[in-house]
């Protein structure tokens, strides 16, 4: 997966409090982080890119085309913008990666015969079992 697909310049960070763990120091400091990157303004992406992001993460992306993630698990704000920002990059790092075409295939004769034969087995050692009245 390619990391830092988005420039830190792009991405957009506000503070406020959190309600995470951190006692006392919840009240006193905004380490709550929203990081904000808007897929439309984006430099580094072309059109097919971004419209495969709006796709793959629709439900996430508000109505001013920002793709939003919120961090406030740590107790410090330098740590909890690190996730967030982390976070961002991983979930569009996941969005971009096409999968694989595959395409359908047929088994093998062989591989039926195999089945085949294995079932004949099976139904002999079963047949086996039973008892004659």
């Amino acid at each position: 997966m390619v990391e830092d697909i988005i420039p830190i310049k792009e991405i957009k960070v506000s503070f406020a409090r959190s309600s995470g763990a951190g006692g006392q120091n919840v009240n006193k400091t905004s380490t709550k982080v929203t990081a904000r990157w808007r897929v439309g303004d984006s430099n580094v992406l072309n059109e097919f890119e971004k419209d495969r992001i709006r796709k793959k993460l629709g439900n996430r992306i508000n109505s001013e085309d920002e793709l939003i993630v919120i961090s406030e698990t740590e107790r410090s704000q330098l740590r909890n913008r690190g996730l967030a920002i982390s976070r961002l990059q991983a979930l569009v790092g996941r969005a971009l990666v096409v999968p694989k075409f595959r395409r359908s295939t047929r088994p093998t004769k062989a591989s039926k015969l195999r089945r085949i034969e294995s079932k004949k087995i099976r139904s002999q050692v079963k047949a086996g079992r039973r008892t004659i009245k």
